[in-house]
């Protein structure tokens, strides 16, 4: 795997790696909800921590903060980059009152944050006009009891790419939008056909090497949950929701294709063209549309009843809980989500913009760009709880238990991919997560 590829999935997606043992980060404290920041001045200097991702996007963030302070003489933001292996980690070990004004945090994190009273809400310190600009997807992704504790510059895309000339030799009719009929059954029989055109059957890439038992398991495999009408939590509990008889036959089916699967010891299954179809997200498309061209297609994810779903969110930014001077920290914000920045930051990673009118003036994700299909699934989002069969884009829990739930659902997906009977496997995992649940007070915030 080349770094680049590296560097595309761990900053730019989705939280593939949540660093902190994942037990740590649900048990680091009992809290009861959010605290109200201090309003302050809105003048002075402000702490900011990010996590250092690849350089272009160091440097877009970099940018942005010289061009913050050169544009006014109010306010002066101090940026500190942490190592992104590290960065969680050392959010979760630094004690409230020592976190920064502004921070940036991984997505799914940040309920467990507000439950440990390290994130305020932002609502009252960032422009109506920021607010209303986010997508849709994106404020579900930050929103707790009706109150915005985050907003980020970029969403993440998962899909399905396909090489056209593999898929037409063998006969493939593969779907142009969300709208067409590509069912589970249709793409287990385009495994099929295409096995009957390769050398030794291994067709699909399914990013086996990132490991399953990773976040990468819970967001590149629960829309198979959610697309069979469970889902991974459904009113704090796992039993009943993500054990149905529906989710078991579609893990079935998932347990099916590991005979088609290419393990991608090299992670160039796909560039390479030995398998026609790839499970994977907007991180890759750099990489294979240069090795591809014109052969390059999106697909959606194959539906199994409940619509086609695909996972959505990442990185995000917020005010910290304990900050003597929110007006501050939520101007800073206001500025780093203006389309100039944004711009640069998504040309920087290629990721799906998080707010409206950089989404719409997107290269890639516009109307008739070669993403649009992203952009599309974001526009139907779901948030993590009213999963029907017309949207799409599901955003993963928003719980202080989500450690809990990705970790034992990822463990699931793992064992029923290595042979394990589906039923037991996420009968096991809905128990654990419930025993958890019911442990810690269902991790309410108040």
């Amino acid at each position: 795997m080349s770094s680049t590829s590296s560097r595309y999935r761990r900053t730019a997606c989705t939280s593939l790696a949540l660093v902190l043992p994942l037990a740590a980060l649900a048990a680091c404290g009992g809290g009861s909800g959010g605290t109200s920041a201090d309003a302050g001045s809105g003048k002075g200097t402000i702490s900011v921590w990010a996590h250092q991702g690849q350089k272009s996007e160091d440097t877009a963030l970099q940018n942005a903060v010289k061009s913050f302070n050169t544009s006014q003489s109010k306010i002066k933001v101090e940026l500190k980059l942490i190592p992104g292996n590290d960065y969680t980690k050392t959010i979760t070990a630094t004690d409230a009152s020592q976190l920064p004004d502004v921070m940036e945090f991984d997505g799914p994190t940040m309920a467990n944050f507000v439950y440990n009273k390290k994130l305020a809400a932002i609502d009252s310190y960032v422009s109506a006009r920021t607010l209303s600009n986010a997508t849709d997807a994106s404020k579900a992704q930050g929103e707790i009891g009706g109150k915005h504790y985050g907003l980020g510059m970029y969403d993440s895309g998962l899909g399905v790419y396909g090489n056209k000339k593999l898929l037409d030799a063998a006969g493939v009719k593969y779907p142009t939008g969300l709208s067409d009929d590509w069912t589970a059954d249709r793409f287990t029989a385009a495994l099929k056909a295409l096995k009957t055109k390769d050398s030794d059957g291994k067709v699909l890439d399914l990013q086996e090497n990132n490991g399953l038992a990773t976040e990468w398991g819970t967001y590149g495999f629960s829309p198979i949950v959610w697309s069979a009408g469970g889902s991974l939590l459904k009113d704090g509990k796992a039993e009943g929701a993500l054990d149905t008889p529906a989710v078991v036959s579609a893990m079935k089916t998932f347990q099916s294709w590991k005979t088609y699967t290419d393990p991608n010891t090299d992670g160039n299954a796909f560039a390479k063209g030995r398998v026609a179809l790839s499970w994977v997200g907007h991180w890759m498309y750099p990489a294979y549309s240069q090795a591809l061209g014109s052969d390059l297609v999106v697909l959606p994810l194959p539906d199994f009843g409940n619509g086609p779903k695909a996972g959505q969110g990442s990185w995000a930014w917020g005010i910290g809980a304990n900050t003597k001077n929110a007006k501050a920290a939520g101007a800073f914000l206001d500025y780093l989500m203006n389309d100039t920045n944004v711009t640069a930051m998504t040309t920087a990673n290629g990721a799906p913009p998080a707010t409206k009118t950089a989404l719409a003036a997107s290269t890639l994700y516009k109307q008739g760009g070669p993403l649009q299909l992203f952009a599309d699934q974001l526009a139907k989002p779901c948030g993590d709880s009213d999963i029907t069969k017309s949207c799409v884009a599901v955003t993963r829990p928003v719980t202080a238990g989500y450690p809990t739930v990705t970790a034992k659902f990822s463990d699931a997906l793992n064992s029923i991919y290595g042979g394990a009977d589906p039923k037991s496997a996420l009968a096991k995992a809905a128990r654990s997560i419930d025993q958890d649940f019911s442990d810690n007070a269902g991790y309410k915030i108040p």
